[in-house]
Formats: C-alpha cells, sequence, structure tokens
C-alpha cells in the first residue's frame, strides 16, 4: 500500500534527508512544510494519508499545529525522545510518536496499521 505523507518539519535539511529516506522507503512525500500554516494548507489542497509534525517548529508548538491539521492522522517526530516528552504526548490527538532517529516508511506504517 502506497502511504502519501506530509512532512512538517523547520529544519529544511533534515526535511530533505527524510524525503529521500522515506521515498526509498516507498513512502510518497507529497509535500514539505515548514509552518502551521503551510502544513494546513499543504495539508487541505494535498490531502496526505499522514502528517509527520515536528514538535518544535521554531517559534509554534507542533502539538498546536498538529491539532489544525483535520482528518489528518498525525505522527509526532522529535529530536527528544518520548520519555523527554512525557504527558503531552499523551494529551495529543496523534496517532503515534517516533524520535527522528526512528524514523521509517515501516514504523509509519506500522503507527498507520493502528494497535
Amino acid at each position: 500500500m502506497e502511504v502519501r505523507c506530509l512532512i512538517v518539519d523547520d529544519n529544511p535539511q533534515f526535511a530533505e534527508a527524510a524525503r529521500r529516506l522515506l521515498e526509498l522507503q516507498g513512502v510518497r512525500v507529497v509535500g514539505v512544510a515548514a509552518t502551521g500554516d503551510e502544513a494546513v494548507a499543504a495539508a487541505s489542497r494535498l490531502r496526505p494519508d499522514v502528517a509527520l509534525v515536528d514538535v518544535g517548529l521554531g517559534e509554534e508548538n507542533g502539538f498546536d499545529v498538529a491539532t489544525r491539521l483535520e482528518r489528518i492522522p498525525v505522527i509526532m517526530i522529535s529530536a527528544r525522545s518520548e520519555e523527554d516528552l512525557g504527558q503531552i504526548i499523551e494529551a495529543s490527538p496523534m496517532i503515534g510518536f517516533l524520535p527522528k532517529s526512528a524514523l521509517s516508511g515501516a514504523a509509519i506504517r506500522r503507527l498507520l496499521s493502528g494497535p
């Protein structure tokens, strides 16, 4: 199954590296956004199957951005560990969390398929 993905990250080097990695693993990256407004516009226009949203988007909070992406499953990503983010992850409407170091097509598919 092809997965269509939107990457929301304010670090262009990471976003490009993630795009290359995921596309090699069969995930189609349909867009990249660096801000919440760009993410909402891209999600509306591109209708991805999932959005990968960085926890820290410069001045913005990735969790706030995630709540603006209506009807799109969100996986939060961060250079920080899940333990560092604790309860804020549990309170989020996202479908999962991945440390950036563990980002892969298989991990995305696993989270999309549910528990």
